[in-house]
């Protein structure tokens, strides 16, 4: 019940951050869709996660250089994540509204992945696997 219980929720918040996006985009008065690679982003986000889960031996309690590595890039791409409608705004690629949202979006969407590691990546009775 708490697994499904966090799942539903997470799923919300994601649809939510999505929403966000496509409005920063699809309005009528924006009308730009330069915004939606900012879903490459969201893609590539866990990739250097699980490279570190799988490459690190669970035996280490302290902080290894491999997950440390991986802490790096994922710092790098969801900074890059922010900055990308930042630019696309300041190049006047897209209007300042549908910048708000578009950063607006990448907050719920990227809290919504941490909290989906937080909740299912402990390997306690449930974890992410058993999805």
């Amino acid at each position: 019940p708490v697994a499904v219980a966090a799942l539903v929720a997470l799923s919300f918040s994601g649809a939510i951050g999505l929403t966000f996006l496509m409005l920063g985009c699809a309005l009528e008065y924006y009308g730009v869709y330069w915004p939606l690679f900012v879903l490459i982003f969201y893609f590539i986000c866990p990739i250097p996660h699980f490279i570190a889960k799988r490459v690190s031996d669970d035996s280490d309690a302290a902080s290894s250089a491999c997950r440390e590595l991986a802490y790096f890039f994922t710092t790098g791409i969801v900074v890059s994540a922010f900055g990308f409608p930042i630019i696309l705004a300041r190049v006047e690629a897209i209007k300042w509204g549908a910048c708000g949202l578009v950063l607006a979006g990448n907050a719920v969407i990227f809290l919504t992945i941490l909290g989906f590691f937080l909740v299912f990546g402990r390997g306690d009775d449930f974890s992410w696997e058993q999805w």
